[in-house]
């Protein structure tokens, strides 16, 4: 099923993977921003707490909307949705420890940063892996007809900047 965007139709996996490659970018931008410095670390931290939110909201869409309505269309995903959800309980644990070392950071005026950066590296890491595999595992799926119960939103515009 299509889902409108402006004036013109879109599939719901393209919507899909935009909204991947929009979170890419977030995490790209602050992983380069932590290495060069040259954002201010209140900024920094800003951002960053901004993309967890971001994805976050991205992820809670997908599990309270858009895998519901799939499944009652595809019951044959189950196994396929189930290995989603705990990729994303496994990126809500890192989220955890991203928003509490930017917590620590704000209140140490940055000196908390650069453990910011290795967690997000693993994230990064982890979110490719997973942005592919769904992609791959549930596009023809979400083309194939799923109705859209108000669960778009959160998975397609969580706060594009």
């Amino acid at each position: 099923m299509a889902s409108h965007d402006g004036d013109r139709v879109v599939a719901l996996s393209q919507q899909l993977a935009q909204a991947h490659q929009e979170l890419r970018r977030q995490i790209s931008e602050i992983r380069t921003s932590l290495g060069r410095r040259r954002l201010s670390d209140d900024v920094l931290v800003t951002h960053c707490l901004a993309f967890c939110a971001a994805l976050t909201s991205h992820h809670q869409g997908e599990d309270n909307g858009m895998f519901s309505a799939l499944l009652r269309e595809r019951p044959d995903l189950a196994a396929t949705v189930a290995k989603l959800v705990e990729d994303h309980e496994l990126i809500a644990s890192i989220l955890s420890r991203v928003r509490e070392l930017a917590d620590r950071a704000a209140e140490s005026r940055g000196s908390a940063l650069e453990s910011i950066g290795g967690e997000l590296d693993g994230l990064a890491a982890i979110m490719e892996s997973h942005f592919s595999y769904e992609e791959r595992t549930i596009s023809k799926a979400l083309d194939g007809g799923i109705p859209d119960t108000g669960w778009s939103g959160m998975v397609f515009e969580f706060g594009l900047s």
